[in-house]
This record gives structure tokens, sequence and C-alpha cells, in this order.
């Protein structure tokens, strides 16, 4: 099993001193791959929401999975937003009645 190191501070263009993660070849290639899975996953279940209040549900499993990828990415921005739309997408889903279709504008 390959080890996760921790790097030295580095200086981006900014200035400020960030400490990362260095994580091996290939778990970075694992990892890419999951964030290209979960993103894919969550636009096409967003894509089929029209089609019922489980496509909804799952949108909101893709955010929940993007959300994860951004994290570990270490780009946390993309993190938060990504949790912030799968409480909007969860939220959806309570709010809709069963055997309702979503509205093709995502309106009420």
């Amino acid at each position: 099993m390959q080890q996760v190191r921790r790097t030295s501070a580095a200086k981006p263009a900014s200035g400020l001193v960030v400490e990362g993660w260095s994580y091996p070849v290939t778990l970075r290639r694992v990892l890419t791959l999951f964030g290209a899975a979960a993103v894919t996953f969550m636009m096409l279940m967003y894509a089929l929401e029209h089609r019922g209040r489980r496509f909804v549900f799952a949108f909101g499993c893709g955010c929940v999975l993007s959300s994860a990828y951004g994290f570990l990415a270490g780009t946390w921005p993309f993190g938060v937003v990504e949790l912030i739309w799968a409480g909007v997408a969860f939220n959806r889903y309570r709010s809709l009645r069963k055997g309702v279709t979503p509205s093709a504008g995502h309106t009420r």
C-alpha cells in the first residue's frame, strides 16, 4: 500500500504559504477517475431529473460524491458548493410528492 506524504510549504503566485499533500501517482489517477465518474453521474442525473423524483435524489447523491472528490482533491470551495447543491437537491426531493414528475423548469 502506498503512503500519502505531507509536502513542505510551497509558495504559489499569490505569495501565500500553502501546505499540501503529495499523493502517489496511482492514487492520483484513481482520484481523477473517481472525480470524473462522480461529476459525469451527477450531470447525467441532473439531465434526467424531469423523469421523476428518484432522479432528483440520485442527483443529490451525485453532488455528495462530487463534494467528496472536491475535498479529497484539495479544492475545498468546490466541495462546499457541491454540498450546498446536495442540500438543495435533497430538499427538492423531499418536497416532491410520490408519483409527481418535477417540472421542466425546476420551479415550484
